[in-house]
C-alpha cells in the first residue's frame, strides 16, 4: 500500500513514516499543504494521511481541492482538533478522522480498513481462479497449498489481482509500489515477475501473468 502522508511537524512525520515502513507501507512525505497538493495530484496513492494544521495551504484546503479536481484517493485527516464540530466539518469531505495523539495500532486498523473499502475487497480475499491472497494475513494459495513470496513479491501480486484483467504497465507498478526517490526500471519488474511466475504459473497450461507486447502485464484466467 503506498501511502503520503503530509504533516508540518518533522519529528511525527518521521516516527509515522517509520511506523508505517516497518507494518510494510511505501510513504511518500511533505511538510505543507502546497508540497502535498502538487504530490497527490501527480501521483497514485492508495491513502493520504493529511494534518489539518498545515502552512501555506490548510489540510482541509487541499482536500476540497483534490475533491473538486475529481481525485478521489481515500484521506485519513490526523490532527489535534477533537470537538464534534471539527469532526463532523472534517468528516464531510475525508473518509476518516484521528485525532492526536493516538495509538499506533489504530491508525495502522484505520488505513486498511480505508484500502479494503476503495478496492471492494469482499471477506480480505483476493481470488483468481486456483490463486487466493489474503491481505491481511499476507498468505498466498495456489490450489489451496500455501507458497512461500517475498514482501515485495506479494505486494506486486496484490497489485496484479486488484487490477485483474486490467493491464497494468510498467509506470504503474513503479508508482504504486515503491516510493519517489527509488530508481525502478522495467528489468527490476521483470525479475520479480518472473520469481511470481515461478511459484504461481508453474505447470499450468495457461499462464495466469500474461505480457502484453508493448503494454504491459496482466493477471487473467482467460
Amino acid at each position: 500500500m503506498k501511502v503520503l502522508l503530509i504533516e508540518d511537524d518533522v519529528k511525527l512525520l518521521q516516527n509515522i513514516k517509520t511506523g508505517l515502513k516497518q507494518h510494510g507501507f511505501r510513504v511518500d512525505t511533505a511538510k505543507d499543504g502546497e508540497e502535498g497538493l502538487y504530490l497527490a495530484q501527480n501521483n497514485k496513492y492508495d491513502i493520504l494521511i493529511v494534518d489539518w494544521m498545515l502552512p501555506k495551504l490548510s489540510g482541509l484546503e487541499m482536500i476540497k481541492i483534490l475533491r473538486k479536481e475529481g481525485i478521489r484517493t481515500p484521506i485519513l485527516i490526523l490532527t489535534a482538533k477533537s470537538d464534534v464540530e471539527d469532526k463532523v466539518e472534517g468528516l464531510k469531505i475525508a473518509d476518516d478522522y484521528l485525532t492526536k495523539p493516538f495509538d499506533f495500532a489504530e491508525l495502522i486498523a484505520r488505513l486498511k480498513a480505508l484500502y479494503r473499502r476503495s478496492q471492494n475487497i469482499e471477506d480480505n480475499v483476493l481470488k483468481i481462479a486456483d490463486l487466493e491472497l489474503n491481505p491481511e494475513t499476507k498468505e498466498v494459495k495456489v490450489g489451496g497449498k500455501y507458497i512461500d513470496l517475498t514482501a515485495k513479491q506479494f505486494e506486486l501480486l496484490k497489485y496484479l489481482m486488484v487490477n485483474k484483467n486490467k493491464i497494468v504497465t510498467p509506470e504503474m507498478i513503479a508508482n504504486n509500489l515503491w516510493e519517489m526517490d527509488d530508481e525502478i526500471n522495467s528489468n527490476v519488474i521483470n525479475v520479480y515477475l518472473s520469481h511470481i511466475r515461478k511459484k504461481i504459473d508453474k505447470g499450468r497450461e495457461k499462464p495466469l501473468i500474461k505480457t502484453i507486447r508493448g503494454m504491459g502485464f496482466k493477471i487473467s484466467d482467460e
